[in-house]
């Protein structure tokens, strides 16, 4: 599957079915934003707990209820890229052109978007 392949797909089970408009605070955009970011702190809550609880030691079920969520992560950006008109292949090789351009240049580290 590619990353395009996926991105219909994940599209299609969005409920708020239809591209928002071009403002901010459309609430397609809002409800994708928010929840983006609810899954990805989801995710850092369950490793929190794996550290915290559990001496640090990732068990199988903690690994699949991860991967669970990343998917969700996964998701909620492929729709968003939808929705700014950039198909998921894109997207993805935008951000390895940019990491590559960093590593070429000895930029990984640090901080900002455009070192």
């Amino acid at each position: 599957m590619t990353f395009d392949e996926y991105q219909k797909r994940a599209v299609s089970t969005d409920l708020g079915a239809g591209k928002p408009n071009k403002y901010a605070h459309d609430p397609a955009y809002v409800d994708k934003i928010l929840s983006l970011v609810g899954e990805a702190g989801e995710v850092a809550e369950k490793y929190k707990k794996i550290i915290r609880d559990k001496d640090g030691v990732i068990s199988v079920e903690d690994k699949n209820e991860l991967v669970k969520e990343l998917g969700d992560v996964l998701w909620y950006i492929a729709v968003l890229a939808q929705y700014l008109d950039v198909s998921f292949d894109e997207l993805a090789k935008l951000n390895l052109d940019k990491l590559g351009s960093r590593a070429k240049r000895g930029k990984l580290g640090g901080k900002g978007d455009n070192r």
